[in-house]
């Protein structure tokens, strides 16, 4: 099957024009290059399929490569195929016929809808009007997410050649949470798996600078990090991620998905989280890193 980005990228990567710290930034979820095809197969209408996007978030942090970092980012939707499950996370009731052996139908992403080849959008709304074949899983998994899967390995690598450690900064965004009880929705939630997934001082650094920036910042609930995180973030071998997830009311409308007013604060936090990290020395992480091998 002919790949729905045969005749333009499905990703993109915006290098530095020379690299100086060991960071790694990657927007996922904010692709909005839809494809006629796929659009042809959905019951829904425009703004509706945008709904599970992370709306401009390549935008916010699009600064990083002029300051030295890379930024790896989709221009597939999330809704088309999500990287940040496992690459066959497949609901068998969305495709004729049997699937082959080894396909995790068993998740919870699954049960809820999204996989890896969504079900459904946000507020619970089905995608397709038809089933689909295994072959258009295959040629998305294996056409687009392996390939950006690789090219993130690529750059996490280089960036640990270089400096003996790497730092992933996976970037998403949030819809407005409800108050819980008598504490306000936080406006950043930073994940690192509780605490597994990179050093102490990346996250402390980060919610430094959102919280004096005024940010109402929690970690790890509800989102502790997903699959991208928990896959790459290995602190004890040099490699360190976290999920950083924006709320989406502090620089957009929610309905229409227009950005508003609040984009160029978000935009100059994200500038300042970027130079926060830059700024940070790689022996540090280098020290930890030895720190807890040598602890194991």
């Amino acid at each position: 099957m002919q790949s729905d980005y045969w005749d333009r990228p499905a990703f993109e990567t915006v290098r530095p024009r020379r690299l100086t710290a060991p960071v790694v930034f990657n927007s996922a979820h904010s692709g909005r290059d839809y494809p006629q095809r796929f659009l042809d197969m959905t019951r829904l209408d425009h703004l509706s399929i945008r709904q599970s996007e992370d709306a401009f978030v390549d935008a916010l942090v699009a600064r990083a490569p002029h300051m030295g970092t890379p930024l790896l980012r989709a221009h597939f939707p999330r809704c088309y195929l999500d990287v940040n499950r496992e690459p066959w996370e497949l609901d068998p009731a969305m495709f004729e016929g049997a699937l082959p052996d080894g396909i995790n139908s068993a998740s919870p992403r699954v049960a809820a809808g999204l996989g890896t080849l969504a079900r459904v959008v946000a507020e619970n709304k089905p995608i397709y009007r038809e089933p689909l074949t295994f072959q258009d899983a295959r040629m998305r998994i294996e056409g687009i997410y392996q390939p950006y899967h690789a090219t993130l390995q690529r750059l996490l690598s280089e960036a640990f050649t270089a400096f003996g450690v790497a730092v992933l900064v996976d970037c998403h965004s949030m819809p407005r949470l409800p108050r819980t009880g008598d504490r306000a929705a936080p406006d950043i939630v930073l994940g690192d798996r509780y605490g597994t997934t990179c050093a102490p001082i990346i996250i402390d650094l980060a919610e430094m600078v959102f919280a004096s920036a005024g940010m109402r910042v929690m970690r790890n609930r509800p989102y502790a990090g997903g699959f991208v995180t928990r896959s790459y973030g290995r602190p004890r071998h040099g490699i360190h991620a976290l999920q950083v997830e924006v709320s989406r009311h502090l620089y957009m409308n929610e309905v229409t998905l227009e950005r508003h007013e609040g984009f160029d604060m978000v935009r100059a936090l994200m500038d300042r989280l970027i130079v926060a990290l830059i700024g940070l020395d790689p022996a540090l992480l280098a020290g930890f890193s030895d720190d807890k091998a040598a602890a194991e």
